[in-house]
């Protein structure tokens, strides 16, 4: 028998118009519960039947466990009261907090078995579930199209996570409130559907999620749930919580530190960072702008005979002897290196993060003077179709990572870039359209790289529509000093030549 001291423990009874069934849901808690480490939670959802004052009478009465009952104002909804109760078991120090409903759907017998993985340090979340043993489900009681809808949206939602679980529609949970404070569940619905946004929560946050069997059982308590609307509801979420992990779109209450922020490389595919390895001149001197962690550059020095890369976060030293690196702001006023001593000058999703693009590539420009050095450059293409359907349906939201990054200051199209350009004085000597990176998001498989051969074919009908990025060659014009300085020199050397030779 497990020892349960030493956590402290909550249940957690979320109550609405429960005042026939909420004596027996606390009566059915074990005996090996009556302990000093557990206590009760009802929070009465503002219901219009007398829950509160029955709860009221247990609270007052004498009891092995602590029972405190507390009535919303105003009713907040099914997700609205967990939240409240999940914020009570955090600011309160509990270890665990189990959620039972006030209807007694869920056995309240099974908490025991539901909380021992917790005081085997097992699990941060335990569900009971009533679909591990598919047929008991039916045997108790879940009508037929409950127990096939569950099923067709577990599958769903199994796909799309990436998950294993038997289901995501039961309301027997217990959480540990160290899994708790690190997701945000206060941003979740306060609808039925709070039950995904946390699984999808604890799922990108890295939880441990254990299932075990409880019984099903239908009484003839009323259920509060439109069935359509909460199919729809979790439809709508699952694909918001895809989108979001793909960085197609951003959705706070799923942004929980599972993304990756450092850019890795995207290679073995059409990408921005492929494009611009083609571009390497051999034996050419690389500036590589930007260059965060040096991983680009490992690879623009294979044909390189150096590639010196600066950034404001980078690497101290690299093991090649043919890369070194600068410490630099972008945004700052000079130039850590003599621009004119490069061949290449690559910006590789740069130029969205300036403050004020413009200025630093007529600096580049003024600093490039003595050689012009070709310039290869790469940012997001706001003109995307998936950021256009976005907008078409009133969404413009930035993420941590994609098109809209929240640390891009300027976005363009391939006409405001190439404006940009003209504008700095640059003449553009090629331009691509980049797919999008589907093997990183879908996996470096068929089907991803079929993805971006698709994406390729699109682009070609219309360039502005399909990329996802912009790729740029240009070279700097000369600046009016410049040819200035050239027009004097040459023409001092001609009035040499004609002193010289007067016959001429």
């Amino acid at each position: 028998m497990i020892d349960f001291s030493g956590k402290r423990v909550l249940i957690f009874i979320v109550a609405y118009n429960a005042e026939k069934t909420i004596n027996s849901v606390l009566d059915r808690i074990p005996k090996e519960l009556h302990t000093r480490d557990v206590e009760v939670l009802i929070i009465d959802d503002s219901s219009k039947d007398a829950t509160f004052q029955t709860g009221l009478k247990r609270e007052d009465a004498a009891s092995d466990f602590k029972i405190t009952i507390l009535r919303n104002p105003e009713n907040q909804g099914y997700g609205g009261n967990q939240k409240l109760g999940y914020r009570y078991a955090i600011d309160n120090g509990f270890d665990v907090v189990a959620l039972l409903h006030g209807d007694g759907q869920y056995a309240p017998e099974k908490l025991p078995v539901l909380l021992e993985p917790f005081f085997k340090d097992d699990a941060d979340a335990v569900f009971g579930s009533r679909m591990i043993n598919k047929q008991d489900a039916l045997k108790g009681g879940m009508p037929m199209y409950k127990w096939i809808g569950n099923q067709v949206l577990t599958t769903f939602q199994n796909t799309l996570l990436g998950t294993k679980l038997s289901e995501f529609h039961s309301g027997y949970r217990l959480y540990a409130t160290k899994a708790l404070r690190r997701i945000p569940f206060e941003r979740n619905s306060n609808d039925f559907h709070f039950d995904t946004d946390i699984i999808v929560q604890l799922h990108f946050a890295g939880v441990t999620i254990q299932e075990i069997p409880i019984p099903t059982f239908y009484g003839d308590e009323i259920c509060h749930v439109n069935g359509l609307q909460y199919a729809w509801d979790i439809f709508k979420t699952m694909l918001r919580a895809k989108f979001h992990e793909m960085n197609l779109l951003f959705d706070r209450k799923f942004d929980v530190g599972q993304i990756e922020l450092t850019y890795d490389l995207k290679m073995g595919f059409a990408s921005s960072h492929t494009f611009a390895i083609e571009s390497v001149q051999p034996g050419a001197h690389i500036l590589d702008i930007g260059c965060g962690q040096g991983y680009v550059a490992e690879h623009l020095a294979e044909k390189a005979a150096h590639v010196t890369g600066v950034d404001q976060y980078i690497r101290e030293k690299s093991d090649n002897p043919k890369i070194d690196f600068k410490r630099w702001d972008m945004d700052g006023t000079e130039f850590p290196v003599s621009v004119s001593d490069f061949d290449q000058i690559f910006m590789l999703d740069v130029i969205e993060h300036l403050k004020d693009p413009e200025v630093f590539m007529e600096k580049l420009r003024a600093a490039a003077a003595n050689k012009r050095p070709e310039i290869v450059l790469t940012t997001a293409n706001i003109g995307f179709a998936v950021t256009r359907l976005m907008l078409l349906l009133g969404n413009f939201n930035y993420g941590r990572k994609g098109i809209l990054d929240r640390t891009h200051t300027r976005l363009f199209t391939f006409a405001s870039l190439r404006e940009l350009f003209d504008q700095t004085g640059y003449k553009v000597t090629e331009v691509r359209g980049i797919p999008a990176p589907f093997p990183k998001a879908v996996g470096d498989n068929a089907l991803g790289r079929a993805l971006v051969a698709l994406n390729q074919l699109c682009i070609g009908l219309s360039k502005g529509f399909f990329s996802y990025q912009i790729y740029i060659r240009a070279r700097a014009l000369p600046t009016v000093p410049t040819l200035l300085a050239q027009t004097i020199e040459r023409s001092e050397e001609m009035r040499k030549e004609f002193a010289g030779n007067p016959a001429a």
